[in-house]
């Protein structure tokens, strides 16, 4: 043990307590022996390129090249995805991919390009590559969207995959954005970015990554087009950044440029070219349509870790009734479990929990659980008793079961890429559902471990069933939380076939949107804390996951009354709005921080139910389409260099803008709007945009702007569906969408559109059908 491991040691200790902090130090011991004795080392490792083109093979879709010391696969789909795969790598298996890839696309062609190589021509991007093994993406005018220069492979030894680098060249002006859940954005800078899913041991600000949820999506925004590029492989790795620089009218730009670095897996990818709503519709169409949640989940949930007795939920809960505010969930934190034990109760503090459930439910407030993965190792225990028997635990290299320590002690770890595990853990819900539990919160399955030093997760070397292919945490470490909530989503639809289940997990990886959303994890209180809430949700957005939110007030600590309001405000307009914080933090029910507070929290609630018709309705956007419900400005004009930048607004659908106030003492913000007319919601002011404008932003609100001409569906005055219009201005027209609420079942209901005109003063709405709309109309803006 080094000086350093000593330190970290003594900190564990202090931290987790004597028992706890004990146990972190064996685990992380544990650890550095299993994978110095399992994995090989580095020496002698040799590094390989492609080498020189020696041919060529048309296939559908593309074909294969082949060079000196490796092979490309180019394939087009019939979507426009294009996918490339180096020695031999294929679409599948894969975990992001929601089924078998889209079938080629008959029309790509692979065909001679000069200079001897060879070229992919399709409708939405030609792929060009060189007799090096460069591999260029331009549009169909032949501009240039990015330049990948020949891979590099270093081999450690037989049977051990390769490590490899791809580096890329792309425009001067290029802006990034996604790369998972990450704290300091939403537009990522130069620097790099680790790619392992990571609990940081604390809350977090903007300066700490990575994060529980990363994933190698990254979108590209510039002048030229817009392309996402999903490399799919779970093993580590990172991405470094470079920004480009324009030579100011001497065309002597320096390119933009990216380099990611595997420790493992194969070298493939998929190129989506478009305009943003395209791009995730396809990638929507490859990984997965982002579940839809019941509607009571896009209310307002309230959590706390230190819910300690039933006494405690009853007494927030009659806080909510009696100060007359919207509630609509509770979550359960792990002090409502026996010691902490997964799918058990602690019943001298919750004696009666599903009958508390059912009076809860009688007033239309859900239960939600918490559920960690890691099983206390007690035989005992019947949850690990039966998957001990079975052989349902990690196992390491001497096929001895994985040790492991979290809050019930010392643990053992579920194998989720075994579907037997899959389907057993999917069954253990019966237990939580029988208890009255609504929905489930998964945490704690990045996952993690305890340890005093070195990484607080299993070791490397610990053996997985990847589906039967075999293989050890290197390569599944990134995806057990996605196969944790496929078993729980898949588990749920089998006990409840009837409902719509409610599923969010603090880690994942592509394609979680199959099974339900995520949230921040633990972000830092403070007004860091709170910028990077929105960092979080937009870029998750940009991933494929657009259910999302953060611990509204922040995880730790205890936040001003300023602080806690605009964290409110912002929450107010985010998928997932939940407040929750730490044990040992200050309250968070609002009337916690005044008569003042209290007042304006009750009016956000209001709002936000009175919206929840928008939310459904961007909710089954998402699942049809991809679009996240929340959207960076620039969505729909990416060409717009001056909304690229602009990262303390958002839209919310394409009707709304929300800016926030992210500093402390604003009372007024400088707001970049899109092309087109918005009304201050407020005020009732309109402004005209591309540009940026000058408003009040009082302690009581945020400025929020319609889209002239927008139809919004909402909550009429008497609690049926309605359709807000703002004035479209004389002579001009707008539209909206509706997708009406048809229950918590799998309906998928009809996309209603609804078009406004103004003419001589008067707003009118119809059905595109040219119908009456069938909803009351509530004009604003005149």
């Amino acid at each position: 043990m080094n000086g350093r491991d000593l330190v970290r040691s003594a900190k564990a200790v202090g931290a987790l307590g004597a028992a706890q902090g004990m146990r972190a130090v064996r685990a992380a011991w544990r650890n550095r022996r299993a994978d110095a004795a399992a994995l090989p080392s580095r020496a002698g490792e040799r590094a390989r390129v492609p080498g020189l083109l020696t041919g060529a093979e048309p296939g559908p879709g593309g074909g294969v090249l082949r060079f000196e010391r490796a092979e490309l696969r180019i394939t087009v789909t019939t979507g426009g995805a294009v996918f490339w795969g180096w020695d031999g790598a294929g679409p599948e298996p894969s975990y992001a991919l929601a089924g078998a890839p889209p079938p080629p696309d008959p029309r790509a062609r692979l065909e001679p390009d000069k200079e001897g190589g060879w070229r992919v021509v399709s409708e939405r991007a030609t792929v060009a590559v060189s007799r090096h093994g460069a591999v260029q993406v331009r549009t169909p005018g032949g501009v240039v969207l990015r330049h990948d220069l020949p891979p590099r492979w270093w081999e450690v030894a037989p049977g051990e995959p390769a490590r490899w680098v791809q580096r890329s060249e792309l425009p001067a002006d290029a802006r990034f954005f996604g790369l998972g859940g990450r704290s300091s954005g939403p537009r990522l800078r130069a620097g790099a970015y680790r790619l392992w899913n990571t609990d940081p041991g604390g809350s977090f600000g903007p300066g700490d990554d990575p994060l529980s949820l990363t994933v190698p999506v990254l979108m590209v925004v510039a002048d030229a087009g817009t392309h996402l590029v999903f490399h799919d492989s779970s093993w580590d790795g990172s991405v470094s950044l470079r920004e480009g620089e324009e030579g100011a009218g001497s065309g002597h730009d320096r390119a933009a440029g990216s380099e990611l670095r595997m420790d493992g897996g194969p070298l493939r990818c998929w190129v989506l070219v478009g305009a943003p709503a395209r791009i995730l519709g396809t990638w929507t169409a490859l990984t997965g349509k982002p579940a839809v949640p019941p509607s009571w989940a896009l209310g307002h949930h309230h959590a706390r870790w230190g819910f300690g007795s039933e006494e405690e939920v009853r007494r927030v809960a009659e806080g909510y009734r009696e100060h007359g505010l919207a509630l609509d969930a509770l979550h359960l934190d792990i002090d409502h479990l026996d010691a902490h034990r997964v799918f058990t109760v602690d019943t001298e503090r919750f004696p009666k929990l599903p009958q508390l459930a059912a009076e809860l439910l009688g007033e239309g407030v859900r239960l939600v659980s918490i559920v960690d993965p890691g099983v206390r190792a007690d035989p005992a225990e019947e949850v690990y008793a039966s998957g001990s028997a079975a052989g349902f635990f990690v196992r390491d290299a001497g096929g001895r079961e994985v040790r492991g320590v979290v809050w019930p002690g010392e643990t053992r770890y579920p194998d989720f890429t075994d579907p037997r595990v899959r389907d057993w853990w999917g069954a253990l819900y019966e237990e939580r559902l029988g208890q009255g539990f609504a929905g489930f919160w998964h945490d704690m399955n990045e996952p993690v471990s305890f340890a005093a030093f070195g990484e607080a997760t299993l070791p490397r070397s610990a053996r997985h069933a990847l589906d039967g292919r075999g293989g050890d945490h290197r390569e599944a470490h990134n995806l057990y939380a996605l196969c944790m909530a496929r078993a729980a989503y898949e588990g749920l639809r089998a006990l409840r076939p009837g409902e719509r289940p409610f599923l969010f997990s603090r880690s994942g990886w592509a394609g979680l949107q199959r099974y339900g959303g995520t949230w921040s994890g633990d972000v830092a209180t403070g007004w860091e804390g709170l910028r990077a809430s929105l960092s979080l949700v937009l870029g998750l957005g940009l991933c494929g996951v657009p259910y999302s939110g953060p611990d509204v007030g922040g995880f730790d600590g205890h936040p001003s009354p300023e602080l806690y309001l605009r964290w409110f405000q912002l929450g107010a307009y985010l998928p997932l709005f939940r407040t929750h914080a730490a044990l040992t933090a200050g309250r968070r029910e609002p009337w916690e921080f005044g008569p003042e507070v209290l007042g304006h929290a009750r009016e956000l609630l209001a709002e936000r139910r009175r919206l929840r018709p928008y939310f459904m309705t961007l909710a089954h956007l998402a699942h049809r389409a991809g679009a996240p419900y929340v959207r960076p400005l620039w969505w729909s004009a990416p060409e717009d260099r001056a909304l690229r930048d602009c990262e303390d607004a958002f839209l919310l659908g394409d009707a709304l803008v929300v800016a926030p106030v992210l500093q402390e003492g604003a009372r007024r913000l400088r707001v970049r709007l899109p092309r087109g007319r918005w009304y201050d919601t407020a005020t009732g002011r309109c402004h005209r945009g591309p540009g940026g404008i000058e408003v009040e932003a009082p302690l009581s609100r945020i400025p929020v702007f319609a889209r002239a001409g927008a139809v919004i569906p909402v909550l009429g005055p008497d609690g049926g569906t309605a359709l807000e219009v703002w004035a479209p201005g004389e002579g001009r027209s707008g539209s909206g969408l509706l997708v009406p609420d048809t229950g918590d079942g799998w309906a998928e209901p009809p996309v209603e559109r609804f078009t406004s005109r103004q003419r001589d003063g008067r707003v009118t709405v119809t059905r595109d059908s040219g119908e009456e709309p069938g909803y009351p109309v509530l004009v604003r803006g005149l």
